[in-house]
């Protein structure tokens, strides 16, 4: 061992800039050195992988099957080998997590020596990363380098819900190994839900026989335009969950189980009704008009639809004895510390009206209805801490109360991580806006999504560790994760395509030291990246070569501009612009900034060697009198939903054309829209539009009120009278509001959309608050 540190250290020095792009390793190292002079080491099929050491079994075989389906051969395997080649052994080193290594490449062939198995594990990851991607399949060259590494974060993972849509055993194993191949440790497995109950529970075998299984499933986003009418599901037998449990620990990867409680629980319901507030209603009386239904309609099915239903369990004591047989059947599956009881998206409207419920609240001494989930979510905790276990929450855990010693997962931005790091409880970080893998990747919607926009450089700008959060409770953000959820994905070739790359963008973010992480030098090795998917066999999005238009105010605010950016910097940005004062829709070379004053339809493309690369962009502009003027907001958005460019996205001159998945949306959460709109000068006006989205399932309503009000100085405004406001229904879930009155002039114009508060009983979301979205102020 003494001899490798030493020969690691000898004659090595820094060549940070050369050796970034020669080598693509991601997640990136804490310290990577190579000789003066370039050379190669060739592992071929005569090359042997030496173990010096016990428990180094599976990390050769993780680097043997590689090699074997990526390029053909396989390496034979020596205990206690002293030959050149491949060397896997074990080497002190201190730090913080399990999981540090040293590698060396050199004359003599390939050291790794690790902290612990799982360092040698991540060594031979990085390994495989150095690995070439073209030339030969026989004789491998990799370079000399010298690598010290070790996690910054003990707790790397991903998600994937496997309840809206079912994976079999093979891809899931799949998954795993794409975790693997990135140095994560976590394997979140959703495993239960409305729309599906995946885990053979023995004691009731009801819950995989009617709970696994829907009779259709909506067409389309949520609410849909129909239903598939086909009987769809499945489930994991225990012997298949022991399977999965092994092949993850194999690569040093914790799953951690998801029994959802006391919400998401209709697929359950289905299955024993009893569980229920109200057994004897029917699931459907939960299901919105507009959601299309097949099959039977009578007595408690599973959800077809997506959202969040009011039939949740109730907190007797026969549903405390269900759930406790269930997590007992649960902890002889998983060894994970963790055991995660979602505690998420509960509507109180069914235990608002329980006798039973409003009984057990006085009974125990509760506040409310929150203060009875806290009850529910601490029972279950002492339970599951009783068994050895800790339990897991989303952030609603919070709420009424935080059980003694829960881990939260924070999933509504950052505050709830933050409140529940500064009470001394263990984070795991998971904010929608940067690590929520089901939202779009790209602003153009090439297949249904849930709606939003993370692109692979907003993954990978998050920061774990909250700035707001006092230095001495940092040391409880154990890391982050993301999620993924498959309510519109049905396929494992769509899954890939949602995770990556931002899977490669997140393993840097939980392993390499922050002062290693730098987008410049990460977007130099996406070629690599997608090339190793290509190996791979894997789908991707290759969104990121897309040709990006940004619309930003022109010169003194009158009109717009949209400047034409492209990542390929061989290609060469062309467009054609329709409208605008242009004369004939022809294609043209983009030289600059683009002028739009008028109506427009611009359509630009990159073109590489004289074909089109990367999707094109489309943009339809209606201009009018709010176009590209000065805009401030009273009260900032959602960051989860900030719109493009932030309040200037209401005055862009562009509306969403698709429904939620567009990245124009500006999201208030239970705030209002107030928006200040300076004309330049005093003007003549009649009317004023608001473009908002309307989708009660997805928490999503309309203003309580519409106000309009003008100023000629900014100070004193006058509401204006006179005017009704209409609405307007614009399909996919939009609303056009307007009002109208006699013509009038000012210089300053107030838009406010007053929030519509909380959520009503009997409807998705009941008891939170409420969102308003908005894109686009129009002044005529």
């Amino acid at each position: 061992m003494r001899k490798l540190a030493l020969m690691f250290l000898a004659g090595m020095v820094l060549q940070g800039a050369s050796f970034a792009q020669q080598i693509s390793i991601v997640p990136e190292p804490a310290e990577m050195t190579m000789p003066k002079t370039a050379a190669k080491y060739v592992i071929n099929s005569n090359t042997k992988i030496n173990l010096v050491g016990s428990g180094l079994e599976e990390s050769a075989s993780f680097l043997n099957d590689y090699i074997q389906k990526v390029y053909g051969f396989k390496l034979a395997v020596v205990p206690n080998g002293k030959s050149a080649g491949i060397t896997l052994s074990y080497e002190k080193q201190e730090y913080r997590y399990p999981g540090a290594y040293r590698m060396q490449v050199g004359n003599k062939g390939v050291n790794i020596a690790g902290d612990n198995a799982n360092g040698v594990f991540y060594g031979v990851q990085t390994l495989i990363q150095l690995l070439p991607t073209e030339g030969s399949k026989t004789a491998l060259q990799i370079p000399h380098v010298n690598i010290k590494d070790y996690p910054r974060f003990g707790y790397r993972g991903m998600h994937l819900d496997v309840s809206r849509h079912f994976f079999d055993v093979n891809f899931v194993k799949k998954y795993i190994d794409y975790l693997a191949l990135h140095k994560m440790n976590y394997f979140h497995w959703h495993l239960t839900d409305d729309q599906g109950w995946r885990i053979e529970i023995k004691k009731y075998p009801k819950l995989t026989e009617v709970g696994g299984w829907r009779n259709g499933t909506i067409v389309g986003r949520y609410p849909g335009t129909g239903n598939d009418n086909i009987r769809v599901g499945g489930f994991y037998t225990q012997d298949e969950i022991r399977e999965v449990v092994k092949y993850a620990a194999d690569r040093y990867i914790t799953v951690v189980p998801e029994i959802e409680m006391p919400g998401h629980a209709s697929a359950a319901i289905a299955a024993y009704p009893e569980l229920s507030c109200f057994p004897g209603e029917a699931t459907k009386k939960y299901v919105p008009e507009n959601c299309a239904w097949a099959g039977d309609s009578t007595g408690k099915q599973v959800i077809q639809s997506w959202g969040v239903y009011d039939d949740v369990f109730v907190p007797s004591e026969n549903t405390f004895k269900f759930l406790e047989d269930v997590v007992d059947e649960v902890i002889a599956l998983f060894p994970s510390k963790y055991i995660h009881v979602g505690g998420d998206e509960c509507p109180k409207t069914n235990w608002k009206r329980s006798e039973f419920c409003q009984n057990l609240i006085k009974e125990k001494g509760l506040k409310d209805e929150h203060g009875l989930q806290s009850y529910f979510i601490n029972r279950m905790e002492k339970y599951i801490n009783s068994k050895g276990r800790t339990i897991i929450g989303w952030d609603e855990i919070l709420e009424g109360g935080l059980a003694p010693n829960a881990l939260v997962m924070s999933w509504r931005g950052e505050e709830g991580g933050i409140a529940a790091a500064k009470e001394n409880h263990e984070v795991i970080m998971t904010p929608g806006n940067f690590v929520y893998f089901d939202h779009s990747q790209t602003r153009n919607e090439d297949s249904v999504t849930i709606g939003g926009y993370t692109p692979l450089e907003e993954t990978y700008s998050y920061e774990p560790v909250p700035a707001a959060l006092p230095a001495d409770k940092q040391k409880y953000i154990l890391g982050a994760q993301a999620n993924l959820w498959t309510e519109y994905i049905k396929n494992p070739s769509k899954v890939e395509y949602m995770v990556f790359p931002r899977m490669s963008a997140l393993s840097e973010v939980l392993w390499s030291p922050a002062s290693k992480r730098n987008w410049k030098s990460f977007e130099k090795k996406i070629p690599a990246i997608f090339n190793r998917y290509g190996k791979w066999g894997s789908n991707y999005s290759k969104s990121y070569f897309d040709l990006k238009a940004n619309v930003v105010p022109a010169a003194a605010n009158k009109g717009l501009q949209v400047k034409l950016e492209s990542p390929i910097a061989a290609a060469q940005p062309v467009y054609i612009l329709e409208g605008a004062g242009s004369s004939a829709a022809t294609t043209t070379k983009y030289n600059g900034p683009l002028s739009i004053t008028s109506n427009a339809k611009l359509t630009a493309w990159n073109e590489l060697k004289g074909k089109p690369a990367g999707a094109k962009v489309q943009l339809n502009f209606t201009t009018n009198k709010a176009t590209g003027k000065k805009i401030s907001l009273q009260n900032n958005p959602s960051k989860n939903y900030p719109g493009q460019g932030g309040a200037f996205g209401l005055v862009n001159g562009l509306r969403s054309e698709k429904g939620m998945n567009s990245t124009e949306w500006l999201g208030w959460e239970g705030s209002d829209l107030d928006a200040t709109i300076d004309l330049g000068e005093s003007t003549s006006f009649e009317k004023v539009q608001l473009h908002i989205a309307e989708s009660h399932g997805s928490w999503i309503y309309g203003p309580a009120k519409f106000e309009i009000s003008v100023s000629d100085d900014g100070n004193n405004y006058k509401a204006v009278t006179g005017g009704q406001a209409t609405s307007r229904e614009d399909g996919n879930s939009m609303k056009s509001l307007e009002v109208s009155f006699p013509a009038l002039k000012a210089r300053f114009v107030k838009v406010k959309a007053v929030n519509y508060g909380q959520i009503p009983d009997g409807q998705a979301g009941a008891g939170h608050k409420a969102w308003l979205f908005a894109d686009e102020i129009s002044i005529r």
